[in-house]
């Protein structure tokens, strides 16, 4: 099967630190690649992966900061995928209401996956293309009222055995918070469970520069290097051991989280998840086997002294029969071929994966 990958500019493919859609797009294109389909990835010119590589720049956009307007550069990307859009069987997009336009103007079907929020400003484009098939990556995530036309929910994977698991949280005890440094993801809340509970907190996590005047406000002050540390911006590895060392991994956010993958990193590694009972939360993390889900502040606080009760396997496990990466792919191949099935379903001509493959041939 011939397929269109189209990912965010912003990061590379995948993200050498932070960034959870190029985490996803890389990690299913590789393995759609393994799995014998012909991919193409439309990303930055600085990604790496098993498809072939198709980019209108040679790096990650927020890299360049000669860039006036990053803007173009989506077009170009978006240009460069429709205009071969006859080479597809189908096009994949990751790119939120960008491609929606795009979409309408070819034969070739293109599914989007949502991994981000609604606003008013971009809700107009949803509607506008709202008969387009749409992948959530949680329920919490679908929105009714926009009459979206969602065909499936298939949660983000990883790849479960690129985490070491940790059996014991490390000695002296911690907690993390890895995310970005926004409002939304909740830094300043995890501190004050910190501070309130008496524990030490290391986080971890890029700060974008809409987020600076956040950080140096609310979350600097409290960075004293003993009892809250801040660690910068992670890479793969050090994520892993930030999380994996830690008793628990706070997720304490403020919205309504589309999905959240340092969730299961964090149980991939071992460690279990105190979070707030918003968005998908309640999806990701079963409570009282591989997390606690909260209300408030208290709550969490109080979960602290529960958590130490879990066993770190059974997150481990958890993660692996339900967001592995061939989880993931599994429901995203399902996904193409409902699409292709529907699209060939008038003629008769192709009912599967295997017949539109055969007919090739």
């Amino acid at each position: 099967m011939r397929i269109a990958q189209i990912a965010p500019l912003w990061e590379r493919v995948p993200p050498p630190a932070y960034g959870g859609v190029e985490l996803v797009v890389g990690l299913l294109t590789d393995e759609l690649v393994r799995r014998g389909h012909e991919v193409t990835l439309f990303a930055s010119g600085d990604s790496i992966s098993l498809g072939t590589l198709t980019s209108v720049h040679p790096r990650a956009l927020r890299l360049d900061t000669t860039i006036k307007d990053y803007s173009i550069y989506e077009m170009l990307n978006l240009a460069s995928v429709y205009e071969r859009a006859e080479e597809f069987d189908i096009i994949h997009s990751h790119v939120g209401h960008g491609a929606l336009a795009y979409a309408n103007l070819v034969t070739t079907p293109t599914v989007h996956t949502l991994h981000g929020t609604f606003n008013p400003d971009n809700e107009k484009m949803f509607s506008f293309g709202k008969k387009q098939p749409y992948v959530n990556i949680s329920n919490a995530q679908r929105e009714p009222r926009l009459g979206l036309n969602c065909i499936a929910t298939v949660y983000n994977g990883i790849d479960v055995s690129s985490y070491e698991f940790h059996s014991q949280p490390k000695d002296p005890p911690y907690l993390a918070f890895l995310g970005r440094i926004s409002p939304e993801k909740g830094p300043h809340l995890a501190i004050e469970i910190a501070k309130v509970a008496g524990w030490h907190l290391k986080m971890a996590g890029k700060i974008d520069v809409v987020d600076a005047e956040y950080f140096e406000k609310e979350i600097k002050p409290h960075i004293d290097g003993e009892q809250i540390e801040y660690l910068g911006e992670a890479n793969h590895v050090q994520k892993n051991a930030l999380m994996g060392g830690a008793v628990a991994t706070l997720f304490p956010i403020t919205w309504r989280e589309p999905f959240g993958l340092v969730m299961i990193e964090s149980m991939a590694s071992g460690t279990p998840v105190i979070a707030m009972k918003l968005g998908s939360t309640q999806e990701v993390i079963s409570h009282g086997k591989t997390g606690f889900l909260c209300n408030n502040i208290q709550e969490c606080i109080s979960a602290i002294d529960r958590v130490i009760e879990l066993d770190r396997y059974t997150c481990r496990q958890y993660v692996e029969n339900l967001f592995s990466v061939e989880h993931m792919t599994d429901g995203y191949e399902a996904v193409y071929q409902q699409i292709i099935a529907e699209r060939f379903s008038q003629n008769g001509r192709f009912h599967s994966l295997v017949d539109l493959a055969s007919d090739r041939i």
